[in-house]
C-alpha cells in the first residue's frame, strides 16, 4: 500500500462497512436494470469467498474483509422501495459508523456503464433511495451505476423493471466487475480516491 492509499485508508472511520446493494428479490427481478445493485453485491460476495445468508433484519448478509477491513455486504430483501428499513436494521446491528454506509445502486441520469461515486445528495427519484434516506438522511455513500433513460416514450418503472438489453449485457459483465472494484476502493482508499479513479 502506498503512502497516499495508507492515510486515507488512516483518516477513514473505524468500524466495519456496510455494502446495501438495491434491488427486488424474486427471480423474476434478477436480470432488471433496477438490480444492479444485487449485482454488484454478488460479485463482491464471491470476491471474498463468502454465501449470502438470511439475517433478521429481512435481508441477505455477507461478512467478509474487503483490503483488511470488515465489511458487511447486504440485498435487502424488501421491495426497493421499503429498502430503509433493512438498511436501518444492519445498521444498528453491526454498529456501523455514519460513514461507512454505502449504496449500490441504478442511476438512470448517467450514461450506460457509466460510474458515479459520491456521499449525499437527493435521491432523483429512486424508491431505494428515498427509503433509506427517509430512515437515515442523506449522507450516505453512493456508488450509482448509471443505466440511461428510456428510449422514446417508455415509462421510468416499466424501463427499470426491464433486462438490459442484448446489446447492454455485452457490457454488464464488465460494468459490474468495474463497479465492484469502485466499491472495494471506497472501503480502501476513501472517496476522493475512487471518485478520481471511476467517476465517468
Amino acid at each position: 500500500m502506498d503512502v497516499m492509499s495508507m492515510s486515507a485508508a488512516e483518516s477513514a472511520p473505524e468500524g466495519p462497512w456496510l455494502v446495501a446493494g438495491l434491488g427486488n428479490p424474486g427471480p423474476e427481478y434478477a436480470g432488471n436494470r433496477h438490480n444492479i445493485g444485487f449485482m454488484v453485491a454478488d460479485l463482491l460476495a464471491e470476491r471474498i469467498g463468502g454465501r449470502f445468508k438470511t439475517h433478521k433484519s429481512r435481508s441477505q448478509v455477507v461478512e467478509g474483509r474487503v483490503g483488511g477491513r470488515r465489511v458487511v455486504l447486504a440485498k435487502p430483501m424488501t421491495y426497493m422501495n421499503l429498502s430503509g428499513g433493512p438498511v436501518t436494521a444492519l445498521r444498528d446491528f453491526y454498529k456501523i459508523p455514519p460513514g461507512n454506509l454505502v449504496a449500490v445502486h441504478d442511476e438512470l441520469d448517467i450514461d450506460y456503464a457509466t460510474l458515479r461515486l459520491k456521499k449525499g445528495g437527493g435521491d432523483n427519484g429512486h424508491n431505494g433511495l428515498k427509503s433509506i434516506t427517509k430512515s437515515l438522511g442523506p449522507d450516505y455513500l453512493r456508488v450509482r451505476c448509471g443505466i440511461g433513460r428510456p428510449p422514446g416514450r417508455m415509462l421510468v418503472a416499466d424501463f427499470v423493471l426491464k433486462d438490459f438489453s442484448s446489446a447492454e449485457r455485452k457490457e454488464l459483465e464488465w460494468f459490474v466487475d468495474r463497479a465492484a472494484d469502485a466499491v472495494e476502493t471506497l472501503i480502501c482508499d476513501g472517496l476522493e480516491r475512487a471518485q478520481g479513479t471511476y467517476n465517468g
